[in-house]
């Protein structure tokens, strides 16, 4: 994930810290459960003969082929939003560094052209070492971000202070009483964090030991609690009302500002890739190739037809981070309509269907006139 580190400041700031502490911990519990049981559905559904390669699969394997419809297109639209998001801030990075004199939207078609580039890769394992890059990318600009903020004044300018004016002194608060809609948002961000179960199914699916799932997502869980919750307490607790989403944007000096962003912006590219990878395999997969006859991905016509529709597909996102430039309620609006879906809903409901067909396959025991209720 690119995106929850960076939000989680704004999202305290939006609820407090009570609220926001209790809700990072929720919904990590909740989360780790519904990985669990995504991985346990995989293992007992999944063999060489009926393969299961997405999360629509795993659908479609338990209520039928109605569910993989509605998986694959939240999931669709989930994944190009996250891209469109990921040029939107990669375009104010760009912004900031150009000291505002270069057309934003220019800023945003650069990042969509390199997003073309390096979408190519067609292979998840091809993504491997530079995912592994990204993390320790975005570890260091937390490491900065929390350094600079703690020995510079906030960014009130991006705050949205007006110029000319005294601003008032840093406040925070333990519970922040404000509007339920506002404070809806702050908590989306947090949901965001946690809204990496849309693509655990694929992960999986090209792992060689399935215990490497389960290990790769209890660490992420727990490095996601602890190293988010931190940065977004700190930050925070140095910047309170002045907070800016995402974070590192919020440093005052031009200089500390920008050493973030030119390394932002190379790990959220990196993020971005990786979500168009897998969007575009979902589309050309379940459309193209299922309802229109398209080629398969393995084959060298469909590698050129992969290609193209990568090309399209980070236009259409440049198109949405384009024409909604705010970068908060994107967020959260996805958060709502498609994470919240896939990390809360969506498990527990397939492990119900599951569980009511296995236990049917069972059959009922003879009738017993001495023990009818057995």
């Amino acid at each position: 994930d690119i995106l929850g580190p960076y939000s989680t400041p704004w999202a305290f700031q939006q609820v407090g810290y009570g609220p926001g502490v209790a809700c990072f911990f929720v919904f990590g519990i909740m989360a780790a459960y519904s990985g669990f049981l995504l991985w346990w559905m995989f293992m007992k559904l999944d063999s060489e003969r009926f393969p299961i390669r997405s999360f629509g699969d795993l659908g479609q394997r338990i209520y039928g082929s109605w569910f993989r419809h509605v998986c694959n297109i939240l999931q669709s639209l989930q994944l190009v939003i996250n891209v469109g998001i990921i040029i939107l801030q990669n375009g104010q990075g760009l912004s900031q560094m150009a000291h505002f004199k270069l057309c934003f939207s220019v800023c945003n078609v650069v990042w969509t052209l390199a997003g073309m580039i390096l979408g190519q890769i067609r292979t998840l394992q091809k993504f491997g070492r530079i995912a592994n890059f990204s993390v320790w990318l975005n570890i260091i600009v937390l490491i900065m971000t929390m350094a600079f903020v703690a020995n510079s004044p906030p960014n009130y300018v991006a705050a949205g202070v007006p110029a000319g004016t005294i601003p008032p002194p840093v406040m925070t608060q333990a519970i922040n009483l404000q509007p339920f809609q506002t404070q809806l948002e702050g908590i989306m961000q947090i949901v965001f964090s946690y809204g990496g179960a849309m693509i655990f199914i694929e992960f999986m699916a090209e792992m060689r030991r399935p215990m490497d799932f389960w290990k790769a997502m209890a660490l992420s869980q727990i490095f996601i609690f602890v190293v988010y919750m931190f940065f977004g307490l700190f930050v925070y607790s140095y910047q309170g009302q002045y907070v800016v989403n995402p974070a590192n944007q919020g440093i005052s000096t031009y200089g500390l500002q920008t050493a973030t962003n030119a390394i932002s912006l190379t790990a959220g590219l990196i993020a971005a890739a990786l979500y168009g990878n897998i969007g575009v395999k979902v589309i050309y997969n379940n459309i193209f190739v299922e309802l229109f006859g398209f080629p398969q991905l393995t084959v060298t016509w469909g590698k050129y037809y992969f290609a193209i529709c990568v090309i399209v597909y980070w236009s259409i996102a440049f198109v949405i981070g384009s024409a909604i430039p705010q970068f908060s309620n994107l967020s959260s609006l996805v958060a709502a309509v498609c994470i919240f879906q896939f990390s809360y809903t969506f498990p527990p409901f397939m492990i119900l269907g599951y569980c009511m067909q296995v236990d049917a396959t069972k059959g009922d025991r003879e009738f017993d006139v001495n023990n009818p209720d057995a």
